[in-house]
C-alpha cells in the first residue's frame, strides 16, 4: 500500500444541485450502484446526496427559517468574540504603557 504525499491538497469537486438532482434520478432508475459507475462517482455520495434531499424536503417552513436565523446569529456571536478578543489585546497594551 502506498501512500501519496505529493504535498498538494485536492480540492473537493463541487457539484451543481441541478447534477445532483439528476444523477438521484438515473440512480432510482438503474440503482444506486450502476448510476455511480456511469457518473464516476462513489457510492456513498449518492446515499449522502439522498439522504440530505429527503431530510430538506421533510423540514417545515417554519424549521427552515429558524435555522437560517441560527446560522446568522452563530455568524454574528462568532465576529462579535472576535472584536472582544481584539479590544482585550488592545486594552492590556494600553494599560502596560500606562505603568
Amino acid at each position: 500500500m502506498t501512500k501519496q504525499s505529493s504535498g498538494q491538497k485536492s480540492s473537493r469537486r463541487r457539484y451543481s444541485p441541478e447534477f445532483k438532482t439528476e444523477a438521484l434520478g438515473l440512480a432510482d432508475q438503474v440503482g444506486v450502484g450502476g448510476a455511480a459507475k456511469q457518473l464516476g462517482l462513489h457510492e456513498s455520495q449518492l446515499y449522502a446526496w439522498r439522504k440530505k434531499t429527503r431530510y430538506e424536503q421533510s423540514r417545515s417552513e417554519p424549521e427552515k427559517e429558524l435555522a437560517t436565523e441560527n446560522a446568522r446569529l452563530k455568524r454574528q456571536v462568532a465576529k462579535q468574540a472576535e472584536e472582544l478578543a481584539i479590544l482585550k489585546k488592545a486594552a492590556a497594551y494600553f494599560a502596560k504603557s500606562l505603568k
